[in-house]
């Protein structure tokens, strides 16, 4: 790396120019290459826009070559449906280009097999509206009756990623492009470091079963510290995280390599050794008191938002904390879905692949849920499961949510170029690591800017498309406007697919066929399927 380099390169122009000077004059011709070699090595060294480049002087633009000679498919996320069937990529490049502030237009038109099963497409108007007269900000209000600091939040927000599984650069550079362009950043479950405070970004502090930041010398919640923290002015809202996509059921993970001393006092746990949270929360045990427990980190806060984030698992036990929502007249002040689809770097593959519901089922039935017991009025939703694009974003709201976290564009915004090594503290991006020597090769003052221009142009293409279906607010965007094709002859309306549940319907025993078991297993004093309620309705 930069070191070697410097030292290779220097023994090598000693040798050369004492060669060419007492064995042949020849050798001048090899002290020159060496020599213009080690000027672009240097020139790589003290760039600050290609992380690669500077972190492997010269070797790094290898890169760029291997990019061009890789299979296309690897140019893209794949989204597939359950049978493997690819269904949308989401070219790599137009993130980077977005990033970037570069030209996003493409040549030859649609890059999709629009006959594909499960090509998916909004729908445009005979009248579209000008992007010019449409609010290019949206911003959503959170904060119900109980709320007494409601926070103004952008429809695109960094999602959850602790300082520990990322570097102190990559936080600084997510926390100074949310402070540039307005939008949230998502602390994840690492607790609260002076990385994400210091460029004074809104923060969204998650909470999660280990109590990182919040936890007394045996692990158990603290109100004292939490009261500490989350009354910080930099905090906007708090996160409980009850479970996450790319791990449901399943604690995080630290590995003794990424807890350094900093990061072992941030969280208030020992330093250099593995850390494993618990798959479940200490400071509750059945729906009502988890409803409880969000109603006091509120007050502890002073009055903040607080939800909760889950991926939905067993459908009886969100209609359980519902029901205790209602029972207690304590409601969340937002609930983020999660989906099966997201990534981590710490976790074991089946719950990556074979646990919890995708981010689309999940929204579609939480929204429904609290619609059909009235009490969808009190709680935002935030989608958050491979949102990159403006379509992702319109195709969420559609189906209920109200705003986007989206963790894995943001890390691709400054610099990630997936080389799957976000578990072995050797990201050669220097995002996923605390190793200095590869930290070094992100430059926050370059790569916040990138941030948040992916992020504004995400959200003017979001609010392009919703002008390109006649819509002049977010707020109209059904579920009939988003279709799916689900064989060659046959297209459905999200609508079709999801049908909605009309307000308040479930409250008088009106519950539909699908959801009618879910409803019989609920109880909000415990969690999972009481053994003494009958599988069968």
């Amino acid at each position: 790396m930069r070191k070697q380099f410097i030292v290779v390169t220097t023994i090598s122009l000693a040798i050369s120019l004492l060669l060419s000077i007492y064995l042949s004059h020849n050798w001048y011709v090899v002290f020159v290459l060496i020599f213009i070699l080690t000027i672009m090595g240097y020139i790589d060294m003290f760039q600050t826009k290609h992380a690669i480049r500077r972190i492997y002087p010269l070797t790094g633009r290898l890169r760029y070559v291997l990019e061009d000679l890789r299979p296309k498919m690897y140019q893209y996320f794949i989204e597939s449906d359950i049978d493997g069937r690819p269904i949308h990529r989401v070219d790599r490049s137009t993130i980077y280009q977005r990033a970037k502030n570069e030209l996003e237009t493409i040549p030859f038109g649609t890059q999709f097999d629009v006959y594909a099963e499960g090509y998916e497409w909004i729908c445009h108007s005979m009248a579209p509206k000008a992007f010019d007269t449409l609010d290019h900000d949206p911003r959503v209000l959170v904060g119900n009756k109980d709320c007494k600091q409601p926070y103004s939040a952008s429809i695109l927000n960094i999602s959850a990623m602790s300082y520990g599984s990322l570097s102190s650069n990559a936080v600084e550079a997510m926390n100074a492009g949310a402070q540039i362009g307005g939008f949230a950043h998502n602390t994840g479950e690492g607790g609260i470091s002076t990385f994400h405070l210091k460029h004074g970004g809104d923060l969204i502090w998650q909470i999660g079963t280990g109590y990182f930041g919040c936890r007394d010398e045996h692990g158990n919640f603290s109100p004292n510290l939490f009261a500490e923290k989350a009354t910080l002015p930099n905090v906007k809202m708090i996160e409980l995280k009850i479970s996450q996509g790319a791990k449901p059921g399943h604690g995080g993970i630290l590995p003794a390599s990424k807890n350094t001393e900093e990061i072992a006092k941030i969280r208030h746990i020992k330093p250099h050794t593995k850390v494993a949270s618990p798959p479940f929360h200490s400071a509750f045990n059945t729906p009502l008191e988890m409803v409880q427990f969000i109603q006091k980190l509120r007050d502890l806060s002073g009055g903040k938002p607080v939800g909760f984030k889950l991926c939905i698992g067993h459908k009886n036990e969100f209609i359980s904390i519902c029901q205790a929502m209602i029972e207690l007249d304590i409601y969340p002040d937002f609930i983020t879905v999660d989906g099966g689809e997201g990534g981590t770097g710490a976790a074991p593959q089946e719950f990556s692949n074979y646990v919890g519901a995708p981010m689309i089922d999940g929204l579609d039935f939480v929204h429904n849920i609290l619609n059909g017991l009235d009490i969808r009025k009190h709680i935002k939703i935030i989608a958050s499961g491979k949102i990159t694009t403006g379509f992702h974003i319109a195709r969420a709201i559609a189906l209920g949510a109200d705003m986007c976290n989206s963790a894995r564009a943001m890390m691709m915004a400054i610099g990630c170029i997936q080389a799957l090594l976000c578990n072995t503290n050797r990201c050669p991006t220097g995002i996923a690591t605390q190793d200095p020597k590869l930290t070094v090769g992100l430059v926050v003052e370059d790569k916040k800017v990138r941030l948040a221009k992916y992020q504004q142009a995400t959200v003017n293409s979001f609010v392009e498309l919703l002008g390109a279906a006649g819509l002049d607010e977010m707020k109209n965007i059904t579920r009939s406007h988003i279709y799916r094709r689900i064989s060659l002859n046959e297209m459905l309306t999200y609508e079709e697919i999801f049908p909605s549940i009309e307000i308040g319907s479930m409250l008088h025993g009106n519950i539909p066929a699908k959801y009618k078991l879910d409803f019989a297993n609920a109880d909000m004093h415990s969690w999972g399927i009481p053994p003494h309620k009958s599988n069968r309705i």
